[in-house]
């Protein structure tokens, strides 16, 4: 395993537990977030992975919007906590560096591709393209911004090491549109964030 994956995986598992805890009610108090959750449960057909899935609380939520939805993340502890606490729910410990080996009618992946670097996002996006079937709808949402930063301290307090990419609404969008989609919508989140409608052509 690269290096970087290690180190993401054993930083999400040190924080897993006050990571779940501090998000539990996170989208509560962002509307717009909400908003493009409900959009995309309502223009999405078949069942949907949520990969980076964390401890399920977005998975959990589609599940609520009547979205066939799983979820899918790197940390084994993670996915411990998300089993635990949406035992009626699917999760599975896996990479989006890999094939994901499902077919499915959406990809929703939030704040996840933000630890995988430049060189590598090709090649995600062409996983994601591959599980979707024809037509089917992708959201991501990430950080706004032309930097990386070193994140050496999280949740709780808990050392960690993960790079957070910052990028450009319109350099995700020129990914995609190299992978094979179409970007249907670009929303912007204030000053530093950003969610991606796409379509698998």
């Amino acid at each position: 395993m690269n290096d970087w994956l290690t180190d993401t995986r054993d930083s999400y598992d040190t924080v897993a537990v006050d990571y779940a805890d501090q998000t539990r009610e996170l989208l509560d108090g962002l509307p717009h977030l909400r908003a493009a959750l409900r959009l995309f449960a309502e223009e999405v057909r078949g069942p949907v992975a949520d990969v980076g899935c964390g401890p399920g609380i977005i998975t959990a939520r589609l599940h609520e919007l009547g979205v066939d939805a799983f979820g899918i993340d790197l940390s084994p502890a993670m996915i411990e906590l998300a089993r635990a606490r949406h035992p009626g729910l699917r999760f599975e410990v896996g990479s989006m560096t890999e094939p994901l080996n499902v077919s499915v009618g959406g990809i929703i992946a939030w704040w996840s591709l933000i630890h995988v670097p430049d060189e590598l996002v090709p090649a995600v996006l062409g996983h994601f393209r591959e599980a979707l079937r024809p037509n089917g709808l992708l959201q991501l949402g990430f950080h706004v911004g032309d930097r990386t930063n070193l994140k050496t301290q999280g949740y709780g307090g808990h050392p960690m090491r993960v790079h957070v990419h910052l990028r450009r609404p319109e350099r995700v969008a020129q990914w995609l549109r190299e992978a094979g989609f179409t970007v249907e919508a670009q929303w912007l989140l204030g000053e530093d964030g950003a969610v991606l409608f796409a379509r698998r052509g």
